[in-house]
């Protein structure tokens, strides 16, 4: 079921965040006093809310940088609302953990979903591969005897399939399963020498057995069935290797938005996964659009120049519109981000350095670009999207209704560039008579 959303996104929300630290008390001396953080105040919360709305409405007229990078996925978005291309439209997300949580990303699922048909929950990793993974819409797990490759670090073979990580065993009776709204289903694993057998069961009904033995590739099972509710599962038959990578369950028409983030993550953890195999998965699944949400890592990270960051981000977007040429890519900037020092609650220096990289890579590659922090209110407006209880005291994440409102703000942006594409789009596709000409503006 997809994750309710607050009536009308309200700023003012009080659930959880009276434990919070106040934003204008030194971390020092909230330690000296109590060793409880002191509350926030309703009239606290409600100016702080005031203020960013404040923030959203003066940053509303931003929109993005490359705006016309945008005009590949508007053509499948609306040949999907029209009925002429009626096949699921697929988004990939990749990110650090802002996208593992999969709220920001389950809030433009849902929107986009709601206008343009569910598609089902797309791409999703195997099993339960690292503490606090999930995927709104879906149900998954798996026994105890799979360890998890890949994640953060990346360390491994880079056989990781599209999420950066892969899901091994090589015991007999080890199972996997999800369950999700689907007509359509894809099996990702990684086929290698000596590699075991599975059984595939749809409902507790067994569909398919197959083995994962052979030369080392990439390898996807594609299994159609009824729509409707299923719970898939596999199982290993013997005491031998089995990796598996992923699943996708799609239905037959509709948006799917497939969330792909890892805790920690920098962009460059992409560069650790086998390019093959990436892209192979990347032309199967044919996104229209692939978003990038990095950066909030790498700002602190002091192995990074602007310089250095920019040189592989762009190395990245070529990679990847090699690897899937008709793909739109779009890069979600880092959001404000600030830290605590002995002189208080001070901004991350580093953020602006990678926001510009960012924004001179997809210059370079003709990528759209959306700048987070600045639409979010800037510098320092994470303090208030925290007192407000949109933020995380750790001046970093949001909170729910916090990644809820982010959502809103980057589908309200995207629909207007849509609906200014669908201006323009309408006359250039009505039939020219003969001896006339069409001219748009």
């Amino acid at each position: 079921m997809i994750r309710p959303f607050s009536d009308g996104f309200a700023l003012s929300l009080g659930v959880g965040i009276a434990v919070l630290l106040s934003a204008n008390l030194p971390a020092a001396t909230a330690r000296k006093k109590s060793s409880k953080p002191a509350p926030i105040s309703q009239a606290a919360r409600d100016a702080a809310a005031a203020r960013v709305s404040s923030y959203l409405e003066a940053s509303s007229t931003m929109g993005f940088d490359q705006p016309q990078a945008m005009v590949p996925i508007f053509e499948r978005l609306a040949r999907l609302a029209s009925g002429e291309a009626p096949a699921p439209v697929h988004i990939l997300h990749f990110g650090d953990s802002h996208t593992a949580a999969d709220e920001w990303t389950g809030g433009m699922r849902y929107f986009l979903q709601q206008k343009f048909g569910n598609g089902g929950s797309g791409y999703s990793l195997a099993g339960h591969p690292f503490a606090g993974y999930r995927r709104f819409g879906t149900h998954h797990g798996a026994t105890t005897g799979w360890a998890a490759d890949g994640l953060r670090g990346g360390e491994g073979d880079g056989y990781f399939g599209l999420g950066g990580v892969s899901i091994y065993t090589r015991r007999a009776g080890q199972s996997v399963f999800i369950e999700a709204d689907c007509s359509q289903v894809g099996v990702y694993y990684l086929q290698m020498p000596g590699g075991g057998q599975l059984e595939l069961f749809d409902n507790d009904q067994l569909v398919k057995q197959f083995s994962t033995d052979g030369d080392i590739q990439a390898a996807m099972l594609p299994y159609r069935t009824s729509p409707g509710q299923h719970h898939l599962k596999l199982l290993t038959l013997q005491n031998r290797p089995v990796r598996l990578l992923g699943w996708s369950t799609d239905r037959d028409s509709g948006i799917t938005y497939e969330s792909l983030g890892i805790n920690g993550a920098e962009a460059s953890i992409m560069f650790r996964w086998k390019d093959t195999m990436v892209a192979s998965y990347l032309q199967q699944r044919d996104p229209a659009l692939i978003v990038l949400a990095y950066g909030s890592n790498e700002a602190s990270d002091p192995n990074w120049t602007g310089e250095s960051y920019q040189a592989m981000f762009s190395a990245l977007l070529k990679r990847l519109r090699a690897d899937c040429p008709a793909a739109t890519i779009l890069v979600l900037g880092p959001t404000d981000r600030m830290i605590r020092t002995r002189a208080g609650v001070v901004p991350v220096q580093g953020i602006d350095r990678i926001i510009e990289a960012q924004r001179l890579a997809c210059a370079e590659n003709g990528c759209a670009f959306w700048n987070a922090k600045a639409r979010m209110g800037g510098t320092g407006s994470i303090r208030d999207w925290m007192i407000a209880g949109l933020g995380q005291g750790d001046y970093v994440h949001f909170t729910a209704p916090g990644y809820d409102r982010l959502a809103e703000v980057l589908f309200g942006d995207i629909m207007r560039l849509y609906d200014q594409f669908l201006k323009v789009r309408t006359p250039v596709s009505t039939p020219i008579s003969d001896g006339q000409s069409s001219q748009s503006n």
